[in-house]
């Protein structure tokens, strides 16, 4: 951690960008870990989950929440009131802002998260994908899950589909096409949301202004069908 923390003030020094969608020319596959200097460079995000992983350092989570920003969010933002309620005690929040798979990867072959020894892991990723093609989306959180998996001996994956997206709605759906075979009803169960977050005139159900991050009852949608699906898994 002491390297970690040392590569990051190094990164501020430098002034290096904050991960931000690049270009499509400039994305590594979507299976690629991130390289040290992009992970880094992203300061304030990692100087963040820095803190929330000291914090939360030595308690175990029956259940980790993978993914980006909309995960991040679910603990402290919109979604904050239905975490405290249903899952602030059973569980690790591992969403990171900004994140691509590439950087779900690194975090994942980097950070100790031993003592959590999680029974379930919920993944959301690849809506910061954006650039790459639903085919290296896919396999990217493929790459993920398998990581997941490697990280956690005997983890039951939930993989939770990306949801809409104004960015990029039709390559996302290709990607939630491509990943929902990947379930075995086993090892891995696939969780259909972006069913739930349907268009309502100029706006999705669900989603902020943005049309990207959700609102209050876009997390309540989460919980209730994320909930009902864990009566399943954990049997």
């Amino acid at each position: 951690m002491k390297r970690l923390l040392l590569a990051l003030a190094t990164a501020a020094s430098l002034g290096l960008g904050l991960g931000l969608p690049l270009p499509a020319a400039a994305l590594d596959p979507a299976t690629t870990t991130a390289s040290d200097q992009n992970y880094l460079a992203r300061v304030p995000y990692q100087t963040y989950f820095a803190d929330y992983l000291a914090l939360r350092k030595g308690r175990e989570a029956e259940i980790i929440f993978i993914g980006d920003s909309i995960t991040e969010q679910f603990r402290w933002g919109s979604g904050a009131s239905v975490w405290n309620r249903r899952f602030e005690q059973r569980a690790f929040d591992f969403g990171l802002g900004a994140d691509r798979t590439q950087h779900v990867l690194w975090r994942l072959d980097n950070f100790d998260l031993s003592f959590l020894k999680p029974k379930v892991a919920v993944i959301m990723i690849g809506t910061n994908n954006v650039n790459n093609e639903a085919e290296d989306t896919a396999a990217g959180i493929k790459a993920v899950i398998a990581a997941t998996q490697k990280k956690f001996a005997g983890v039951k994956v939930v993989v939770v589909s990306i949801l809409p997206n104004s960015r990029a709605e039709q390559r996302m759906a290709e990607v939630n096409k491509l990943v929902a075979p990947l379930a075995d009803n086993k090892t891995i169960w696939y969780l259909n949301l972006a069913a739930r977050f349907t268009p309502e005139g100029d706006n999705w159900k669900g989603l902020s202004g943005d049309k990207l991050h959700l609102t209050t009852a876009g997390y309540t949608m989460w919980a209730d069908e994320l909930e009902a699906l864990l009566a399943v898994v954990q049997k």
